[in-house]
């Protein structure tokens, strides 16, 4: 292995990766030859795997040295905008009012809470933060404190007893997403000394103020496997089982009710779920509200005396709900027999989510690629929340209190800032309680559009566009397009603060809307997964080629982002069209898919079956391989690229893109660079910390200005 140079004599080296034979084989007999798989370690402690990392982070530091100037801009640029001193929209609970807020200079947040009384509200409270008034603030968690002397720590999830008295806690200390729960008493400040270890970011009490459902992972694939209960102040050994489930390709969580009635425990894979539940002030005995079926998904809330129930689920004539229906049950319902139709399902509407209030529901929906909030009110009329632009992002906020006419939830865009609203039901009053402060950022001053491409099979493909005012469609400009197109996540219109740098410096960022995401419903996703998975990236070429030609940018100054599943995006674009594309940026990418699929050992593998296919039933193994990222690198020229990693990553393991990059060096015969930043003390989300992050994505941002001729840029006042 080579290590970087850095002498004024010659350009930085590379590190050329050793290659050791090793075959991959299939249950059908299938084989591969892979000379990097040695690269794979499990317990990230073999020296020439760590050797290699360290070199490819060398290397980047050598060939990124001359672009620290830019980069140091980007982030204080970045970090400019940002109010340091800020908090959250409080949300009251059980007497309480909740919110987190953040110090200037500090990277972590303080979880903390306000005890209820008169003239207390969330604007009296954001008032009072904004001034640095903390009397009468109980700290929760201080978040600072306890990152302090860590490389990397994070706070997943957080539970208050229903006495107000004991806060149970998920922390990371690696980025791994295995968590440990700890126990603080809210009125002494004791933490107690019971410790749960590997466990998920999901916690719950039941009603006696000792007993915390939680859910614990599998130490090797990291599946969520088994609900135990723990008894405060016995010993974690005596937990006790309350559920386990047997089929890896189900995740499970828990929850409480709407109206606390019930601990749930929910259980998902791909393509069918399941509900069980138990009173929460006796949970010794879980029912099955309806049984698990393949190809019929369902997600239950209780209030008012019945289960309210969003679903696929086929109607009697057999026909199913594609785009999910909302139905009801009586409180004891176990059985999809007792289910009612309460709002039917639609071929344009996709339901997404809903809460239930007293005298309405408020329904999440998506239709023509834009998400809106209806409200459904008890005498079966309804009404929509209104937006201003062509493409938007809007969904439900938290809404803690069932029994209220007001309704909270957010909206942003491409150029409005996250902003929280409150809309009074009956009279249709509406209250601003917060906008993301931007410091310098004029919303006026950008434009924001929506258009359409038409991809190679006839489908529309939905795109939203930002750039600043002023900009012409005369084809020379550079543009970043953004995609995912995986797991029906849709990747929706929201304000970003790190891209305001990149459009004052005349750039066009464009988010394609591609097949696999669920913008335009639930066959959305479907025409995007398993054997449908080629239209994914068909539509991201289709969407840069149509945005060439309308003059959005030119033909050699795009650049192309996408993280996780959407780093297999940019690996299959890559492969695919790599003249369309200047600048690749891939971040924690899931590009060995072959290899990965055929491992249960690894996390996610067997849960995910259903989205890209097994790959011991040789139709998917053959398919699948046909669009592998890492299976279909070959000898030609590829575009620069900006690849990241995380060492400890437990969605995409870092030797995915360590192989890649590997044996892309191998095989590209262009002259573009190729960089690869390993995170040697983070997951797959990067470092932990609100400015952390903000210098990762400067670093990239840098290395793509470079590439696209923008390097010397200065952004626009």
């Amino acid at each position: 292995m080579s290590v970087p140079t850095t002498t004024h004599a010659a350009a930085p080296v590379p590190p050329d990766a050793e290659q050791r034979p090793h075959t991959v084989k299939a249950p059908h007999g299938a084989t591969r030859e892979d000379a990097y798989y040695w690269l794979r370690d499990d317990k990230r402690q073999d020296p020439a795997v760590l050797a290699y990392l360290n070199a490819e982070n060398a290397y980047a530091d050598a060939m990124l040295a001359p672009l620290k100037p830019v980069e140091n801009t980007l982030y204080d640029e970045i970090v400019g905008r940002i109010q340091q001193d800020d908090s959250s929209v409080p949300y009251r609970d059980r007497g309480y009012w909740y919110y987190s807020r953040y110090e200037t200079g500090k990277d972590y947040p303080v979880h903390a809470r306000r005890a209820d009384g008169a003239g207390i509200d969330a604007l009296s409270i954001q008032a009072a933060n904004a001034r640095g008034d903390f009397s009468g603030e109980q700290v929760l968690l201080d978040v600072n404190a306890l990152a302090e002397g860590k490389d990397y720590y994070a706070v997943g999830d957080w539970d208050v007893s229903r006495d107000n008295r004991i806060l149970a806690y998920a922390d990371d200390t690696n980025g791994r997403r295995q968590y440990t729960v700890r126990f603080k008493n809210l009125e002494t400040g004791e933490v107690y000394p019971d410790v749960i270890t590997g466990v998920s970011a999901n916690l719950v009490w039941a009603d006696d103020n000792r007993t915390l459902f939680y859910v614990e992972n599998d130490p090797e694939t990291l599946l969520t496997v088994r609900v135990k209960k723990h008894v405060l102040g016995t010993p974690v050994t005596d937990d006790v089982l309350v559920y386990e489930e047997k089929d890896d390709s189900f995740y499970l969580g828990i929850d409480r009710t709407r109206d606390d009635r019930y601990i749930v425990i929910g259980i998902g894979s791909t393509v069918s779920s399941e509900t069980r539940y138990a009173p929460a002030d006796n949970p010794e005995t879980f029912a099955v509200l309806a049984p698990r079926a393949r190809d019929v998904e369902y997600d239950a809330d209780h209030y008012g005396g019945r289960w309210v129930i969003r679903t696929n689920a086929p109607a009697a004539d057999g026909v199913p709900a594609t785009n999910f229906k909302l139905v009801t049950a009586p409180s004891g319902a176990t059985s999809r027999r007792q289910w009612t139709d309460l709002v039917p399902h639609r071929d344009d509407v996709y339901i997404e989510g809903f809460e239930l209030f007293d005298g309405f529901t408020a329904i999440e929906e998506r239709a023509e690629a834009l998400t809106r909030v209806r409200v459904l009110k008890s005498d079966g009329s309804d009404e929509f929340v209104q937006a201003d632009e062509p493409a938007y992002a809007m969904g439900l906020a938290v809404n803690s209190e069932p029994d209220t006419e007001w309704l909270r939830y957010g909206y942003t865009s491409l150029t409005t800032p996250a902003t929280t609203f409150e809309v009074n039901t009956r009279t249709g009053e509406r209250r601003q309680l917060k906008q993301q402060a931007v410091i310098g950022y004029e919303p006026s001053d950008y434009v924001t559009e929506r258009v359409w491409t038409t991809a190679r099979d006839g489908k529309r493909i939905p795109v939203s566009l930002v750039y600043r005012k002023g900009f012409q469609k005369e084809g020379t400009a550079a543009l970043l397009q953004y995609g995912y197109g995986s797991y029906g996540a849709s990747m929706d219109p929201g304000f970003s603060v790190t891209n305001v740098s990149l459009l004052d410096r005349g750039m066009v960022y464009a988010i394609a809307h591609i097949r696999g995401g669920e913008e335009m419903g639930r066959a959305w996703y479907d025409d995007g997964k398993l054997l449908n998975k080629i239209n994914t990236f068909n539509d991201f070429i289709d969407v840069t080629d149509d945005l060439v030609r309308r003059g959005y940018a030119a033909p050699d100054r795009v650049a192309a982002y996408g993280g996780s599943a959407g780093g297999l995006l940019m690996g299959a674009i890559s492969n695919m069209a790599p003249e369309k594309y200047r600048v690749i940026l891939s971040q924690v990418p899931f590009v060995d898919v072959v290899t990965t699929m055929l491992d249960p050992s690894i996390p996610l593998t067997t849960n995910e079956y259903d989205e890209w296919g097994n790959p011991e039933d040789k139709r998917y193994y053959d398919y699948i391989l046909g669009y592998s990222p890492y299976d279909n690198l070959e000898a030609k020229a590829y575009p620069a690229m900006f690849v990241g990693t995380g060492l400890w990553d437990s969605q995409v393991q870092y030797w995915e893109p360590a192989k890649y990059v590997a044996k892309l060096r191998d095989l590209d015969t262009g002259t573009h660079p190729v960089v690869f930043r390993t995170n040697m003390e983070a997951g797959h989300g990067g470092k932990s910390g609100r400015f952390r992050r903000y210098r990762e994505s400067a670093e990239m941002y840098a290395f793509m200005l470079d590439q696209l001729g923008l390097g010397t840029a200065q952004p626009a006042r």
